[in-house]
């Protein structure tokens, strides 16, 4: 191929920011990357937005490379037939090549009074609003957080560290990644902030009203701000542009990234569902298969084969509140081991990994290509033992299960 490429990234999250910056090792890739924000948002710091101790954004000055083209629009429609995307605005943007990157969102909560009395705090606007009702309301008012995978139990803990009376409902167990021994843990530094933990069966959630949560059982707790972080929803562009998706509404693709209907598709981060075996939404995924949908890219404009996606996990970072915080190891597999590091140790580290995150951007922005990670052997051993059944397609969209999204 001569001449410029035009490369369309959609979505400005980790995910695309990665794969956008790294797409400039080619001198004549022209990379677009469109997203409704003008602000990057650290989304790992969203609990601390709502808590008042980070606004949780940073300038796309800091974080994308220098001959990215950025649009702030919202894409409506892709039609592959014709390599465009329709934005919000009417106009259309040709590509040579599309990242699909759109992330993920809260999702409808299936709950009666959810939808109208709790708050989701999954994007930026979301945990916006929340801030001034948290602030508002008085330093003795019951607050209750539903959802107790790492969003839950860091908002929970933010708030608590800042004096307000916080429940913790778990719909099931109390951190479902951690190893029992970090779990514990957690459990110990929650009581000490005054969290109270409702976990196991009993505790889901039935329905929510304007200054109450109600449990199964029948059992009523006061709340008179009742926030939600139980689960994520992924955008159903793909689905509407006619493209082949999971069950979840993410884009299937083969374990290149690419879309399984369209070799110019390649999708990345929580929007991406390869060979029906999504990875753990985490941005310690989104940048790495960021960098790998651009290789993918980059691979083609080659004219040569990508390669399989090869992702191995070290654990995943909870903070819980400013002062302390746990870091759960894991297999490269992302099977929690019993190892963890708790306390401020853990706060700190937390922190290290956060500030890290953005800085891996940054440094792929100078230095496109830069990004290194590890690979995980068990996945091919799942896929091989997958081989010879038929990857489901499917376009009816759902709800992501996750109840939390982490580093």
């Amino acid at each position: 191929m001569t001449g410029n490429v035009d490369v369309v990234v959609i979505g400005g999250g980790y995910a695309g920011v990665m794969a956008a910056n790294r797409l400039r090792r080619r001198d004549d890739a022209a990379v677009t990357l469109i997203n409704p924000r003008r602000v990057f948002v650290e989304r790992i710091r969203l609990h601390q937005l709502v808590g008042g101790s980070d606004d949780a954004v940073v300038d796309y000055r800091e974080v994308l490379a220098e001959g990215v083209r950025p649009v702030v629009d919202a894409v409506t429609l892709i039609d592959a037939a014709e390599r465009t995307v329709t934005l919000a605005t009417g106009d259309t943007v040709g590509y040579d090549y599309l990242i699909y990157a759109v992330g993920s969102g809260s999702a409808d909560p299936g709950v009666p009074g959810a939808a109208e009395y709790a708050f989701p705090i999954a994007s930026l606007e979301e945990a916006r609003r929340l801030r001034p009702v948290v602030a508002a309301a008085p330093a003795t008012a019951p607050v209750t957080v539903v959802g107790a995978g790492p969003t839950g139990i860091e908002t929970a803990a933010e708030l608590a560290e800042a004096g307000r009376t916080v429940t913790l409902v778990c719909g099931g167990v109390l951190g479902p990644y951690l190893h029992p021994r970090g779990r514990r843990s957690v459990a110990r530094r929650l009581a000490r902030l005054g969290v109270t933990v409702l976990d196991g069966p009993s505790a889901r959630v039935t329905a929510v009203t304007r200054d109450a949560v109600r449990l199964d059982g029948g059992r009523t707790l006061p709340s008179q701000v009742t926030i939600w972080t139980a689960g994520f929803g992924v955008p159903d562009l793909a689905g509407r542009s006619g493209l082949t998706t999971d069950a979840l509404g993410r884009l299937l693709t083969d374990e290149t990234s690419t879309s399984v209907d369209d070799a110019r598709i390649v999708a990345a981060g929580d929007s991406a569902a390869p060979s029906d075996l999504p990875f753990r939404m985490s941005c310690q995924a989104a940048t790495r298969i960021g960098a790998h949908a651009a290789d993918t890219v980059l691979a083609r404009i080659a004219g040569e084969q990508p390669t399989p996606i090869a992702l191995g996990f070290f654990g995943q970072c909870i903070s819980l509140g400013r002062r302390a915080g746990i870091f759960q190891f894991a297999s490269r597999d992302d099977t929690a081991n019993g190892w963890y590091i708790g306390g401020g140790p853990g706060a700190r580290l937390k922190e290290f990994v956060c500030k890290h995150t953005v800085k891996h951007l940054a440094d792929e922005a100078r230095r496109p290509g830069s990004l290194t990670w590890v690979g995980d052997d068990k996945r091919q051993e799942v896929l091989r033992a997958r081989r010879g059944q038929a990857l489901p397609r499917r376009t009816a969209t759902s709800h992501l299960p996750e109840a939390g999204r982490t580093v």
